[in-house]
């Protein structure tokens, strides 16, 4: 492999881009109901049908577990505000890598740009894999729930995965293909899934009509008077509302994003705040407590109390909704890939796009080859934990970014802008999920997600800072990836 016959694919690359009249970048396909759609589709996921259980677990009373889902929902669209306005700001995608890099890049050779790093890092080679994984995970269990009630569970097991990785290749295809097909899925996906909660909804108020009160009636018997109890609770609540930050993610692919980013969260993080507070009351009208924390799939047991014959539905909807959310976190973290690929974060083949279908193929292709990993060897629960430790402590070192860019940026253009208060509330609460769960059960999980922080520290000093690369190797491996997908660097590359 040769300098030559990389820049005999790139010229390929330039010919068609100059053929079709256009460059090879990404491009803005997402108005205002995509972007709202793209909210939908990463927060309406596997969390309101695995966590509600958990929620309730750790709060310990119906009441209790009403607030901490309602305070869940607040505090995400207060981080959802925060995150608006440094979208609209620095017009970048990459959410919180870009934030980073923008805050801290400049001000130290070394440590500057080290918390972007770290960020790209962990989103890319472990958080958002998981987080696929994890959703990919229960679309199969609840796919396959009408099918398997008799098989045996050593075998259930081994179909869940396969089911999953069959579900990752297709949303694999999807995002590799083109943006407006993923657009036209993800549209479709979101007003099923949204359809799926409001049946749920609606057996939850025919239940409530006939007079099922019982559960409800329990109120705060059995409230949890932990400090951490509740921080575990906020983490089950708070991880089912994430994605919230999903459109500024891909800024860069929303049309008259200064308007459409704030809208859309406007509009999409309040309505699903109403939809999961619903939800629960229905699911805790309808199960009791040692019900709700007892079955493997809280919306499949519901459905199948309330709504008899056509429960089918619900594992249905459940499927519908979960797989829309895989594809969509995926298509989330591929951009947050592509864009450290162009700060030289990441090898940069992965800021490549197909010259034809003008996608970040190698990206996405990379993603989910990390999450076939995780869907071989992860755990469902251990990776919730472990992946809203990583998650809230980003969410706190932005809204960090946002004070530190006020300072350094005053005379920045702000399209949208938050009181201050709000951003320093989302900081406090982001240091008390941060720290009170270790605090509270000092899991070896907290050790290995700072020890992975650390193993970045390391990767960072020796391949970004010093350079240290194979390149022959890398070379080699650029190229074949190059013919793999057909990709180029985009015609906006910036170093």
């Amino acid at each position: 492999m040769s300098t030559k016959e990389l820049e005999v694919i790139e010229k390929k690359g330039d010919k068609t881009a100059s053929e079709n009249g256009s460059t090879v970048e990404l491009k803005r396909e997402l108005g205002l109901f995509s972007a709202v759609n793209l909210i939908l589709g990463v927060m309406i996921g596997s969390g309101i049908f695995v966590s509600p259980a958990s929620a309730l677990e750790h709060s310990g009373s119906v009441a209790l577990c009403l607030i901490v889902w309602t305070v869940s929902g607040i505090i995400s669209l207060l981080g959802a505000l925060s995150f608006a306005e440094l979208g609209t700001v620095l017009g970048k995608s990459g959410a919180e890598y870009s934030y980073f890099q923008e805050a801290f890049g400049k001000r130290h050779k070394y440590w500057g740009p080290l918390p972007s790093f770290i960020c790209a890092w962990i989103y890319v080679v472990i958080l958002r894999p998981a987080e696929v994984a994890i959703i990919v995970m229960t679309f199969a269990e609840y796919a396959i729930q009408p099918f398997t009630s008799e098989l045996h569970p050593d075998y259930k097991r081994i179909v869940i995965k396969l089911g999953s990785l069959a579900a990752l290749f297709i949303m694999t295809y999807i995002n590799i293909t083109s943006v407006k097909l993923f657009v036209k899925v993800q549209n479709i996906f979101g007003v099923c899934k949204v359809f799926a909660c409001l049946i749920v909804i609606s057996g939850g108020i025919y239940e409530i009509a006939k007079g099922n009160t019982d559960n409800l009636s329990k109120g705060f018997e059995g409230s949890t008077n932990s400090a951490g109890g509740i921080a575990l609770a906020l983490y089950s609540g708070l991880w089912a509302y994430d994605g919230w930050n999903s459109v500024t993610v891909v800024t860069e692919e929303i049309i008259n994003p200064g308007v459409n980013v704030p809208l859309s969260i406007s509009i999409a993080v309040p309505l699903i705040t109403g939809l999961y507070v619903f939800m629960n009351v229905a699911y805790m009208t309808v199960l009791s407590y040692t019900e709700m924390v007892s079955v493997p799939a809280v919306a499949v047991a519901f459905g199948a109390r309330v709504l008899g014959p056509f429960s089918f539905i619900i594992p249905l909807g459940v499927a519908i909704a979960t797989f829309g959310c895989a594809m969509s976190v995926q298509f989330g973290v591929t951009r947050v890939c592509y864009t450290a690929a162009r700060g030289g974060h990441m090898l940069e083949v992965f800021s490549f796009v197909n010259m034809k279908r003008l996608t970040p193929a190698p990206a996405v292709a990379l993603q989910a080859f990390l999450t076939s990993i995780f869907i071989s060897v992860g755990n469902i629960k251990t990776l919730i934990d472990f992946a809203s430790w990583f998650l809230w402590f980003f969410y706190g070192l932005a809204m960090v970014a946002l004070l530190v860019l006020r300072k350094t940026q005053p005379d920045t253009p702000r399209p949208y802008r938050v009181p201050t208060l709000v951003p320093c509330f989302v900081l406090l609460v982001a240091i008390f999920l941060s720290i009170l769960p270790i605090v509270h059960d000092p899991s070896v999980k907290y050790l290995m997600a700072i020890g992975f922080m650390a193993l970045g520290v390391v990767v960072y000093t020796v391949f970004v800072y010093y350079k240290k690369t194979p390149t022959k190797l890398l070379n080699k491996f650029t190229f074949l990836t190059q013919v793999l997908f057909e990709s180029v660097p985009p015609s906006n590359h910036e170093d």
